[in-house]
Formats: structure tokens, sequence, C-alpha cells
């Protein structure tokens, strides 16, 4: 694990390093990933990948912040359950093609079920996000729709990324064996926790529980820790602010064979914000 070191691992020869960000929280996990995307490439990244589905003050995605993460050099970007808060962001999801919402949603929900970005290599990848079921909002089946998603990708296209946003990490660990050797990586996100089990399977994908969160990390998620605290012993509603202070990247690093679409190498990266 590179911590806080602000060091990706050496890359592999011929390789496509995919690095996934994980949920971003609010404005301080927006400034550090337009902050350190410029870093991220000049180690080698090829295709990055945010999870955006907490930066609008911490729930929801705004078109303005879309907008900044593609500007700074994001590649794709996934979301969740709180894909829809910010209304205007139903546009985007509509006609852009960076942009997915989880494809086990109903058909009708605004967004497309899975992506296709290019790398500067010309090395093709499908992202898909998918939402898990226990603990979280009604969803169709995870497994059902990925299927679907992996019959309509074109076969040509090896690179294929899944971001599993799910609460348990039975949900994950179980999608991660069901998808071995079918996509490149499994990696999960929604819990803002960031697990030690970053692995590669038997048959060549990719998989960790969860990446962790892009944010303040002396905060509970994400927010300021008293207002939660206050809430959480005496019921009384309180404002969860963002937090601010502590800001670290995380996300996962995973160096990709393009001609088999198999995983050679995942790694944790955590950077703290540079004072």
């Amino acid at each position: 694990m590179n911590d806080l070191t602000h060091e990706l691992p050496p890359k592999p020869p011929q390789a496509l390093r995919l690095v996934f960000i994980g949920d971003i929280v609010g404005k301080p996990g927006m400034q550090i990933v337009c902050s350190m995307l410029e870093r991220l490439r000049g180690q080698g990244s090829d295709i990055i990948i945010a999870n955006a589905e907490n930066a609008a003050d911490g729930t929801g995605l705004l078109v303005k912040q879309y907008e900044q993460l593609v500007a700074a050099g994001v590649d794709a970007i996934t979301l969740g359950d709180h894909i829809y808060k910010k209304r205007e962001i139903q546009e985007v999801l509509q006609r852009a093609g960076n942009i997915v919402k989880p494809a086990n949603f109903p058909s009708k929900a605004p967004g497309k079920t899975y992506c296709i970005v290019e790398a500067s290599s010309g090395v093709r990848v499908a992202v898909v996000s998918l939402m898990g079921r226990v603990f979280m909002r009604p969803v169709n089946c995870p497994f059902e729709a990925i299927d679907k998603v992996l019959e309509e990708l074109p076969q040509e296209v090896k690179v294929r990324f899944v971001d599993l946003h799910a609460e348990a990490t039975s949900d994950k660990q179980a999608m991660g064996w069901y998808l071995d050797g079918r996509v490149s990586a499994v990696l999960g996100t929604h819990t803002h926790v960031p697990t030690a089990d970053e692995q590669i399977l038997p048959a060549g994908t990719a998989f960790q529980c969860d990446v962790g969160m892009t944010g303040a990390f002396r905060s509970i998620l994400g927010r300021e820790i008293k207002p939660v605290l206050k809430t959480t012993l005496t019921f009384d509603p309180n404002t969860f602010h963002v937090a601010t202070e502590d800001v670290r990247l995380s996300a996962t690093c995973v160096d990709i064979d393009p001609s088999t679409g198999f995983a050679m190498g995942i790694a944790r990266v955590q950077w703290r914000a540079v004072s």
C-alpha cells in the first residue's frame, strides 16, 4: 500500500494502468482529486475513473462538478444510491458518454448502463456500475444486470471495469467471484472505508471490497464528527456538514494486460493533500 507517499507502484511493461478513485465527498474531495490528477497521469495512469456520488456537499453531483472532473482529467464517472439527489445531473446522464447509472436500476431511470472510454494508447475500456441489495434501497438483481451488459459489450473491448456500490462485504465478494475471469476488475464503493483485501482472483479479475473515501478522514464518513455523534446519542436532528481536516485521496491502481483484459497487479493508494 502507498501510505500517503504520492507514489504509485512500478508499472509493468505494456500494461494498461487503471486508477479508480473512491467516493469523492464534498469540496475537500473535489479539490484533492483535481489537484492530484496530473500527478496520477505522470505516474503512468492510462484511465482514471472516479465515483462522484457525494461530490455535491456530500450528496449527489452537480453539473459544474462533473465538468470540473472531466476538465481535470477524469475519464469516466460512476455514481450510486445518491445519483439523483441533484436533479440537474439527469440531463448529463442522458447525453454524456463518460458517466453511468447503476446498471441494475430500472430501465426507465435516467442514464446509461455502461460506457466505453478510450486511453491515449487507443485501448478501449468498458465502465459499469452496479448497486448491491443488502441494506440498500430496492434495486433489480445485479447479477442479471451485469450478465446483460456483458452480452451487449463489443467482444473486442477486453478491459472491463465494475464499480460495485454496496454496503455488505458479502454482496461484494459474491460479485467478485461471479465475475472472476469475465471482467478486469470489481472494486467496491459506498462504505467510505478502504479495505485491505485487494487481490487478483484465480481467473484474473482484480478485486477489493471497498476503495475508500476521498475526503476528510478526521470525520465520520466525511462528515463533521460532533453533529453526527450528537444525533447518534440523542436522536436530535442535526445538519451533517462535510468535514475539512486531514483530506486524503483513496484510490486503487490496477494494471491490466490489454490483450486479454486480465489483471496483472493491484495496489491500494492513499495520498494526503499537500498543504
